[in-house]
C-alpha cells in the first residue's frame, strides 16, 4: 500500500510536469510531416525533451524541499520512498513525451511497450532480484526496483526513438516556434492532467482514507481490471494523428467515418476483454495475494464505469485535434471535480466499494458529457 500510494503520486506529477508536450507532439507532429516540415518536427521533438526534464527536474527539487521542511509532520514509512520517487521524476516525465513521439510517428510498440509492458516488468524482475539478494520486502525496496526500471526503461527508449527520428527526419537546424506550441500545449496540459488525474484520483484519495493494505486490495482490484483500458490506449494511439492528419486535410467525410469506427474499435473489444478479466478476475486478484480476492466486487463496478466510457470511443482526442482544447479542458475539469467530491463523500460511507462507485459514476458523466461536446461542437455522433 505504501509503494502503490508513492509510485501513484509520482506517476502522476511526472506526467503532468511536461504541461501537455508530450500531447501536443502528437498535435503538431503528423501536420508537420504533412507539410514536409522536418526542421519544425526536429524543434517541436528536442523542446519537449527539454522542457519536460527541466519542469519535473524543478518539481523534484521542490519535492525533496517539501520533504526537508515538512519531515516532521509526514509518517516516517513515507519518506525514504518518496526521495527515491522525487529522483524517478526527470525520467518519468522524458518517457512520456518519448512516448507521445513514437505515437505521433504510429509507433505503437514503442508508445506502449516501454511504460505498459516493459517497465513493469523490470519493477518485478528487480524486486525479485532485491528479495533473494537479501533486501527486505518493503516499500523502500521496491521504490528503489521502480527508479532502477524507470531509468533503465527510458534510457533505452530515448537512444531508440532517437535512433528512428533521426532515420525518418535527418539530421539539420531546429526550427522552434515554443509560443505556438505552449498556447496548444497548456490547454492539452489541463485535458490530459484532469484526465490522468480522473483515472488515478480513487487510488490517491483511498489512500487519505484508508490505511495500507486496503489502499493495496483498491489498487489490485482497479489496475486489474484496467486490463481492459489497453484497448482504449491503443485505438487512442492510432486515433490521434489519423484525426489530426484528416483535421489538417479539411476530410469531414472521413473524419466523421473515422471517428465512427474508432468507438466500435473501442466498446466490442473491451466487452470481450473485459469479460474475460472479470471470469478470471479472482485467479487474478489471488496472484497478489489470498487477501486480495476482497477487491473482486470492485472490478465489475469499475467495469461497468469502462464500459460508458468505450462507448464514446476517444472522444476527448477528437476534440484536441480539431482545436477545442480549451473547451475540453473545461470539461475534464468539471469531470474531475466531480470525481474528487464524489470519492470524498463515498468513501467515509461505503470504504471501498464507495471508492469503485464514485470513479464509475464519474466515468459516465465524462462519457455523456464527451457525446454530447463533440456532437454539439464537432456535428459528429460518438455513440458505439
Amino acid at each position: 500500500g505504501i509503494f502503490v500510494f508513492i509510485w501513484m503520486m509520482m506517476i502522476m506529477v511526472g506526467n503532468l510536469s511536461c504541461l501537455g508536450f508530450h500531447s501536443a507532439v502528437i498535435r503538431f507532429l503528423p501536420e508537420y510531416r504533412v507539410l514536409d516540415a522536418h526542421g519544425e518536427i526536429r524543434g517541436l521533438a528536442f523542446t519537449a525533451r527539454v522542457f519536460a526534464i527541466a519542469s519535473a527536474t524543478t518539481l523534484a527539487a521542490l519535492g525533496f524541499a517539501g520533504l526537508h521542511l515538512l519531515g516532521d509532520r509526514i509518517e516516517p514509512f513515507y519518506l525514504a520512498p518518496a526521495v527515491l520517487g522525487f529522483v524517478a521524476l526527470p525520467m518519468i516525465a522524458l518517457g512520456d513525451v518519448l512516448d507521445g513521439t513514437a505515437r505521433a510517428n504510429s509507433w505503437a510498440i514503442s508508445a506502449f511497450s516501454q511504460t505498459y509492458i516493459i517497465r513493469p516488468t523490470l519493477i518485478l524482475v528487480f524486486m525479485v532480484g532485491a528479495v533473494l539478494m537479501g533486501q527486505p520486502k518493503t516499500a523502500t525496496t521496491a521504490m528503489q526496483s521502480a527508479l532502477a526500471a524507470t531509468y533503465v526503461t527510458t534510457l533505452g527508449q530515448f537512444i531508440g526513438i532517437t535512433w528512428r527520428m533521426r532515420k525518418r527526419y535527418q539530421t539539420g537546424p531546429l526550427k522552434i516556434d515554443f509560443p505556438a506550441w505552449f498556447r496548444v500545449a497548456l490547454p492539452i496540459f489541463l485535458i490530459e492532467g484532469f484526465g490522468f488525474m480522473l483515472t488515478n484520483a480513487d487510488v490517491v484519495i483511498v489512500g487519505f482514507y484508508m490505511p495500507p493494505d486496503q489502499v493495496g486490495i483498491y489498487f489490485a482490484a482497479a489496475k486489474t481490471i484496467a486490463l481492459v483500458q489497453f484497448v482504449f490506449f491503443s485505438v487512442k494511439a492510432a486515433a490521434g494523428p489519423r484525426f489530426s492528419s484528416l483535421i489538417a486535410a479539411r476530410d469531414t467525410p472521413a473524419l466523421a467515418t473515422f471517428a465512427a469506427k474508432t468507438t466500435r474499435w473501442t466498446f466490442w473489444p473491451s466487452l470481450t476483454v473485459g469479460c474475460g478479466v472479470l471470469i478470471l478476475g479472482e485467479f487474478l486478484l489471488s496472484l497478489f495475494g489470498s487477501a486480495f480476492t476482497a477487491g473482486y466486487p470492485l472490478m465489475a463496478i469499475l467495469f461497468a464505469g469502462i464500459m460508458m466510457k468505450a462507448m464514446v470511443g476517444p472522444g476527448e482526442v477528437l476534440l484536441t485535434m480539431a482545436g477545442k482544447q480549451k473547451l475540453c479542458a473545461t470539461l475534464y475539469a468539471g469531470i474531475l471535480t466531480a470525481n474528487v467530491i464524489l470519492n470524498i463523500l463515498c468513501i467515509p460511507l461505503f470504504g471501498l466499494v464507495g471508492a469503485a462507485l464514485a470513479s464509475a459514476i464519474a466515468t459516465g458523466i465524462e462519457a455523456v458529457l464527451l457525446h454530447i461536446t463533440v456532437r454539439r461542437t464537432l456535428g459528429l455522433a460518438l455513440f458505439a
